[in-house]
């Protein structure tokens, strides 16, 4: 019987999934403990043994505004939105190097996942959005080049990759395919999480998503081989993206857990793949209580690890399990 796999992975962006200087001073200070996150999360998966995938954006790794100007993609999306692009204005927030602006730059961070042997895949160079207009896809195979070369410089061969808010279709997919790349993370099936571009449909889908978190709604979203396999490029698709804690809700704590137990239980049992993300930044306020959660949805793994051989592995292993035909 196939055993049941727990996959982790995590969008590292910092400051450069924030569109919005407005919204920057907002999340200054839960951007800023990134630096506290990053090495509690590392330290918690050695405690049990998990195998995360760190999908984590080019412009982190480096270390200076210098080094990242000079290496940029010759072709770059044109956005018609051009909040979106991180080349039309925002490099003024850059600072000279990462001692004095951790917000934009990361490879101490980036460093110290690499020594935890944890997997680092690519979430593109430049927060790349797949399904905005402006883009093209020579704009996109550009970006990931860029992607590929930073990491080679850490000795890094990226493998799997995760799209900026979820954003892909069979022509990038394409892309990633030529470029080497042999997994990536889909979205679940439900309608609640197609990958669109934002507007009008997410604005309608946000409350449904947020009841989808304390109740089932959508199903267990667990995957078997089978079905990760249909494509080119293997398909590890989100489960469940892992909410940070919010006082409001507090009252609904076990709900939410029991949300996530459950569908861990059912991967577990009928030998299918559950798929957990998050942000290292959704971490940065009530820290403690978003540390507690987590621990207590590793404590189950560790549980289901013993009873079912319920296995934590990242996007990586599983794509070369599957591709062994395993």
């Amino acid at each position: 019987m196939t055993k049941g796999k727990l996959v982790i992975s995590l969008d590292f962006e910092i400051y450069w999934g924030v569109r919005d200087a407005i919204k920057l001073t907002d999340y200054k200070a839960q951007l800023l403990d990134v630096q506290k996150v990053i090495p509690g999360l590392l330290q918690l998966f050695a405690k049990y043994n998990i195998h995360a995938t760190f999908a984590i954006l080019g412009f982190l790794f480096f270390n200076n505004k210098k080094d990242l100007i000079n290496n940029l993609p010759a072709d770059r999306p044109q956005y018609f939105n051009s909040n979106l692009s991180p080349y039309t204005g925002h490099f003024n927030f850059l600072g000279e190097n990462e001692e004095n602006d951790s917000l934009h730059f990361g490879s101490k961070l980036v460093q110290q996942i690499i020594d935890a042997r944890q997997e680092i895949g690519s979430h593109t160079f430049s927060h790349y959005y797949c399904l905005e207009k402006g883009q093209t896809k020579k704009d996109f195979a550009s970006d990931l080049s860029m992607a590929k070369k930073i990491a080679k410089n850490y000795d890094i061969e990226l493998e799997s990759i995760v799209f900026p808010r979820n954003q892909y279709d069979n022509d990038y997919l394409d892309v990633c395919n030529e470029m080497g790349f042999t997994s990536f993370r889909g979205n679940e099936k439900s309608w609640l999480f197609s990958s669109k571009y934002h507007g009008k449909a997410m604005l309608i889908r946000r409350p449904f998503r947020l009841l989808d978190s304390y109740f089932n709604l959508s199903g267990h979203n667990c995957y078997s081989n089978e079905e990760m396999k249909q494509g080119d490029l293997i398909n590890i698709p989100s489960s469940r993206f892992l909410r940070p804690f919010d006082i409001k809700l507090k009252a609904f704590e076990n709900l939410r857990l029991k949300r996530i137990k459950d569908s861990m239980t059912y991967a577990a049992i009928h030998g299918l793949t559950y798929h957990l993300w998050w942000h290292p930044h959704n971490f940065g306020i009530n820290m403690n209580e978003n540390f507690s959660f987590l621990e207590k949805i590793l404590s189950h793994y560790s549980e289901l690890n013993k009873r079912y051989h319920f296995e934590s592995m990242n996007m990586s292993e599983v794509s070369k399990e599957l591709m062994r035909g395993e």
